[in-house]
């Protein structure tokens, strides 16, 4: 019997219900009759945005046909239960008082994000009682059990203790225990990978993007936040304003970059942001991550890449180079040294000069 599974995907960052089959035709034609159906190249398959109107939806017109229908979407998903007005309005509170906070875009996000999933999880308790038991239920059952990295959780356990502080909610007796993070060396990428990276990209503003973020060492949200009037060419600095940790600072400017922002900014002309978007607006890390990406896949490099893949190398190059790690330290934005000194362990200078035993053999 011809056979249709429903599983989660996501495309484009986004939850999608996906119906995969063995090439039919009687069965495509089925499935494009779904309203808002559409076709992934990427995943190669139909798709549709994965709400619980839409999992009805499916099931009701896969109800009556032919074929053997696999459900492997997940069962009593935290995503798909709807909360009240009430609670809504709430999680928009506690958005904006986290923005007053003056927290970073990125942090706000999170924090609202896990909370909402945690009123979610109390929901499908039956219960609006954020109790110590509650909470460290959901730490179990949501990021201990799914395998969430260490990092997030106890982004998840900040985004928590911030509610509790915005609802005045005092649980002193809160027994979550902060995990230790995973001290991992960072990827860097040596200078010929770097290269051969920006080799591969054909768009000017996607090469002076990318550039940027290596040439001077920025982290996206600082690339994709600096203005027209942040290039100072005269002393050959770049201005990063109210970066992490609510800190200004200088950072290098690359006479190689600046030529190359130059020609970018007299074919775009750009208006307030160095990269702007179609709309105007600052520039996507999500697009920008694409474009790494799409590059990446071009050449022979089989690490995993990211944008702050391009900050990692940008910093051990300059190790390697002979710089000063106090320096380092400056340009990056380092709070502490012991941030920068992770570089020390990744830099192949010193392990070259090592004579290794096994030689002298």
């Amino acid at each position: 019997m011809k056979k249709v599974t429903l599983t989660l995907i996501k495309h484009k960052t986004i939850k999608q219900i996906a119906f995969k089959f063995q090439y039919d035709t009687e069965i495509k034609e089925y499935i494009k009759k779904l309203p808002h159906i559409n076709w992934s190249k990427t995943h190669g398959v139909f798709y549709i945005p994965y709400t619980k109107e839409n999992i009805n939806l499916s099931a009701k017109h896969l109800k009556n046909s032919p074929w053997n229908i696999q459900n492997n979407l997940p069962k009593n998903d935290l995503f798909l239960i709807n909360l009240t007005q009430e609670q809504l309005l709430d999680i928009q509170k506690f958005k904006r008082w986290l923005t007053q906070k003056r927290l970073s875009d990125n942090t706000v996000n999170t924090y609202t994000n896990v909370v909402t999933y945690f009123i979610k999880y109390c929901h499908s308790k039956n219960t609006t009682l954020y109790t110590n038991h509650m909470i460290e239920s959901f730490n179990y059952d949501f990021i201990v059990k799914e395998n969430k990295s260490i990092s997030y959780q106890n982004q998840c356990i900040n985004g928590i203790k911030k509610f509790l502080q915005y609802k005045n909610i005092n649980l002193d007796t809160l027994q979550i225990v902060r995990p230790k993070k995973e001290k991992k060396l960072p990827t860097v990428l040596s200078l010929d990978e770097v290269k051969l990276i920006l080799n591969n990209i054909n768009n000017l503003k996607h090469k002076a993007l990318i550039a940027l973020i290596y040439s001077a060492g920025l982290r996206i949200g600082e690339a994709i936040n600096l203005k027209i009037t942040d290039i100072d060419s005269k002393r050959m600095l770049i201005c990063v304003e109210n970066s992490k940790g609510k800190k200004d600072r200088y950072t290098l400017l690359s006479p190689l970059f600046l030529v190359l922002v130059r020609q970018y900014y007299s074919v775009y002309k750009p208006k307030i942001f160095l990269f702007e978007g179609a709309d105007g607006n600052k520039y996507s890390p999500t697009s920008a991550q694409k474009i790494l990406s799409n590059a990446v896949r071009k050449t022979s490099i089989s690490k995993k890449v990211t944008l702050h893949t391009l900050r990692h190398s940008f910093a051990t190059h300059l190790l390697e180079s002979g710089t000063d790690l106090r320096y380092i330290q400056e340009l990056l934005g380092h709070g502490s040294p012991k941030t920068t000194m992770i570089y020390t362990h990744v830099s192949n200078k010193q392990l070259s000069q090592i004579k290794n035993p096994f030689d002298s053999l």
